[in-house]
């Protein structure tokens, strides 16, 4: 059986994943440092992992980026192969690299993240001003999901 997926709900999906990546640490990262806190006998240490649970806080509640560094955007994408992306009707040709593209371009200006992505590296590096393209790792597999996993490499 065949899924259709649309194309605007992936781009509002890698929009979102975008600033939520760049806000928040994962459950996992936050409880690990706070029992690295909750261990940690040496006074400056315990001072460094105050700063970063705090900067952690601060971040996720007033939605601003853990780091300056917000990034080049990686997408390991996970295709069932009964999986199909619906273009918007004006554009029929739009891809599912596409769709992540315009998610994060969205994402990055709706977040007001750090945009540093150059066209072309090896000449006038020419910053793209939408942190595009992203660099896409696809794969196809079996049934009719679609898994799509960002990353933000700093």
């Amino acid at each position: 059986m065949q899924r259709t997926l649309a194309y605007d709900y992936i781009v509002q999906a890698v929009r979102q994943a975008c600033m939520d990546i760049a806000f928040n640490l994962p459950q996992d990262v936050l409880t690990a440092l706070q029992k690295a806190r909750q261990a940690e006998t040496n006074e400056r240490a315990q001072h460094i992992l105050d700063q970063l649970l705090q900067n952690a806080r601060l971040a996720a509640a007033d939605r601003i980026p853990l780091c300056q560094d917000t990034g080049l955007l990686v997408a390991f994408v996970d295709q069932g192969i009964a999986t199909v992306v619906q273009p918007p009707a004006d554009r029929p040709e739009a891809t599912l690299a596409d769709a992540i593209n315009e998610g994060v371009a969205a994402g990055y200006s709706a977040g007001l993240l750090r945009k540093s992505v150059v066209a072309e590296p090896l000449g006038q590096r020419t910053n793209t001003t939408t942190n595009t393209p992203a660099i896409i790792h696809h794969t196809v597999v079996s049934g009719d999901k679609l898994k799509i996993t960002l990353m933000a490499k700093g």
